[in-house]
């Protein structure tokens, strides 16, 4: 499995996933508005010439947030979410970005269990934040490493 950018000719399959994943899905026009602001990055992962799933993030100064992460039903538990994470990760630290954010639904243990793997931490609960069905989304935090006065400042808090 190779992970790599999304071009606007992926948006197709990318709305797809979308659609087969989430019960708020993104309209494909929607994920090229996306593709088109500069602090969204989007990657797919592939097998085999086929789309196994895909990442969306969106960066500003030296944080990320992790907005999307879907796996097609064929591709789940064979490492494909763990890929793109990684990939989005590595790619946006490359650009200096530190800090990372994401909410997931408190349901959703296997994600969960993902990014724990992957360093993240629980920050907080954000009750209601999902709808149909409604639930509370969990936030999670991965430092990468101190950033001057941006540690400082959190410790103190």
């Amino acid at each position: 499995m190779i992970a790599r950018k999304a071009g606007k000719e992926d948006a197709a399959l990318i709305a797809q996933i979308e659609r087969a994943v989430f019960s708020d899905a993104w309209s494909e026009q929607g994920i090229r508005e996306t593709m088109d602001q500069k602090t969204a990055s989007v990657y797919l992962a592939e097998e085999d010439g086929e789309t196994a799933g895909y990442a969306i993030i969106y960066t500003v100064l030296d944080e990320g947030e992790i907005v999307r992460i879907a796996v097609s039903a064929p591709f789940r538990r064979r490492g494909a979410a763990g890929l793109l994470l990684d990939t989005a990760i590595a790619d946006g630290s490359g650009r200096g970005i530190r800090i990372w954010h994401l909410e997931v639904r408190k349901s959703n243990q296997a994600a969960q269990g993902l990014y724990r793997s992957r360093g993240f931490s629980v920050d907080g609960i954000r009750k209601g934040f999902y709808e149909n069905p409604k639930e509370d989304a969990v936030l999670m935090t991965h430092v990468l490493e101190t950033v001057s006065g941006v540690q400082d400042d959190r410790d103190r808090l």
